[in-house]
């Protein structure tokens, strides 16, 4: 069994081809791709070459781990239900090419606790599940603090906005610093950073990924207070250290989602606490990836790009 898939030879080397995948097993399922995400985070991090290095990293490798499609055949152990639409946060089935993290293909065999069924409704806006439970997974730690503040406009500081929204309390403020980004606040403001005062927030949320931010950040804490850093750094972290104690500052690094997460965010989906709407602005045929690959990490009006998988497995 074979399927089409991306390809990323090495950086910024990006293609379509044909790979073999990994016969499946009787836990495993076989899921036809309907649609998969790219992420302007740690995909743009891969298809640049500047990916930190970590276990599992090299190239050749196939990205992605935002896909929605159907299960079409189930092992017999596997307990799933053929024809039902799952979400599915990347795959290791391509036999020597690296699945990094192995999303963006037409067929995926995945073992059936990796294929997390989602409404039928949700459609594309599926693929929007791993960053909404990425979001969920920063405001849900042990003692932490709903954000006053958030650093960035992007897919995932909409769905944090929302998600700090959705669960009461005062509205966050959204910097953004691209002024056609601001739109699309959903009871919350999105503002102009040089527009802000504000030297007393008690919680702080950066999405950005600009390792460069965190002085900038410090110096609008209230004393006492917490910058939890919730996107992908590609480059050391560093910070002045005076203005931080004077603060008593606190540094948080939110870590990946986990199933109880997206468990979490599904039934604020269902209860119609968080929506997914006006996220995705871009949807582009899979045979067309590179074209769309380049225009998601190089056009800021772009939001969210998906690639439509549907035919082409």
């Amino acid at each position: 069994m074979e399927t089409l898939a991306v390809l990323l030879e090495e950086p910024k080397a990006l293609r379509l081809g044909r790979v073999e995948l990994t016969p499946p097993g009787d836990d495993d399922v076989v899921v036809d791709v309907e649609w998969s995400g790219i992420s302007t985070g740690t995909e743009r991090l891969l298809w640049a070459g500047r990916m930190p290095q970590f276990p599992g990293m090299g190239y050749p490798l196939i990205p992605g781990y935002e896909s929605v499609g159907r299960v079409v055949s189930a092992g017999k152990q596997a307990g799933r239900r053929v024809g039902e639409r799952v979400f599915v946060p990347g795959a290791k089935c391509f036999g020597p090419i690296r699945g990094l993290f192995g999303g963006a293909a037409g067929r995926l065999v995945v073992p059936q606790q990796r294929a997390h069924s989602i409404d039928e409704t949700l459609a594309e806006r599926g693929v929007l599940m791993a960053l909404a439970a990425t979001a969920y997974h920063a405001l849900a730690a042990p003692g932490a603090r709903r954000p006053d503040l958030i650093i960035g406009h992007g897919v995932l500081g909409r769905l944090l906005a929302r998600l700090a929204c959705a669960d009461g309390g005062a509205p966050p403020v959204v910097w953004e610093t691209d002024a056609g980004r601001r739109a699309g606040a959903q009871g919350y403001r999105a503002i102009d950073p040089t527009d802000d005062s504000c030297r007393s927030y008690a919680s702080i949320y950066d999405v950005s990924g600009d390792a460069g931010l965190l002085d900038t950040l410090i110096s609008r804490l209230t004393p006492g207070g917490e910058i939890v850093l919730a996107g992908f750094y590609a480059a050391p972290i560093t910070f002045a250290f005076p203005p931080a104690f004077m603060r008593e500052a606190r540094l948080r690094i939110a870590a990946e989602w986990t199933a109880p997460d997206l468990d979490a965010v599904r039934e604020r989906i269902a209860d119609g606490r968080l929506s997914l709407d006006n996220l995705i602005t871009h949807v582009v045929a899979a045979p067309r990836a590179p074209d769309a690959y380049r225009t998601a990490f190089t056009d800021p009006e772009c939001l969210k790009m998906i690639l439509d998988w549907r035919g082409q497995q």
